[in-house]
């Protein structure tokens, strides 16, 4: 039987909420995380709210981020799975045009949001010698034109790599999520080709299955290009 303990922020829709429900029918144990308590709590209904915390976080919140911490150490004694998956879309104009405050709000919650979690859920994933996932994605591998989200992503790649060197020896391994498109409610209208939020889920539920001596530094997944007729 799993007892671990997995925490996912950014979880009450999209890639957070189809790896909750991947993690649960592999037996973990849920911390699910999100700013949206409505859909949290209708997710935790899904999965059995005897195996899951939901808690409110705003992933730029330091205080929130502890507040979360303490509620999943006092729940479950301990965190073995962080996956720190919170994120924000970009807004169209480029560099020429962008709303500046879309710019603010996802700069903080993809960069600065990720940084809290991580310096907050360190300390118990050290004493579990435990397993962080970062939601990258493919725009953080790549040059789109005017793209700040992309940088964004750039940026996260970078936490990860940087990362993992200052835990290399520590037991805790480090793994880069890198999603190409993927059909979430990120976007207003469903892309043409694009991934499921299950793809996703299923490349977390891989690398941390992997054993203990096996780390998954990257996964890349795109969607298959489809032959126009």
């Amino acid at each position: 039987m799993n007892d671990r303990i997995m925490l996912i922020t950014g979880a009450s829709s999209g890639i957070g909420a189809a790896t909750a429900r991947a993690a649960a029918r592999e037996g973990y144990k849920l911390v699910l995380a999100a700013r949206s308590m409505d859909k949290l709590e209708k997710l935790a209904r899904e999965l059995g709210p005897e195996n899951v915390l939901t808690v409110s976080c705003d992933v730029t919140s330091m205080d929130n981020q502890r507040a979360m911490v303490e509620q999943a150490l006092e729940c479950f004694g301990r965190l073995d799975v962080v996956f720190a998956n919170a994120g924000r879309g970009g807004s169209p104009g480029g560099f020429s045009g962008a709303d500046i405050d879309a710019w603010r709000d996802m700069i903080l919650t993809n960069i600065y949001g990720v940084g809290l979690t991580l310096q907050a859920t360190l300390p118990a994933l050290r004493a579990s010698r435990g397993h962080v996932l970062l939601t990258g994605s493919a725009a953080g591998r790549t040059t789109i034109p005017g793209s700040m989200y992309s940088a964004t992503k750039w940026a996260v790649s970078g936490i990860g790599y940087n990362l993992r060197e200052e835990l290399r020896g520590s037991g805790i391994r480090v793994t880069l999520i890198e999603p190409g498109m993927v059909d979430t409610p990120f976007f207003d209208e469903p892309p043409e080709h694009a991934l499921r939020d299950k793809d996703i889920a299923n490349a977390v539920i891989y690398a941390i299955s992997q054993p203990a001596h096996v780390d998954v530094n990257e996964i890349l997944v795109r969607p298959t290009p489809l032959q126009e007729d």
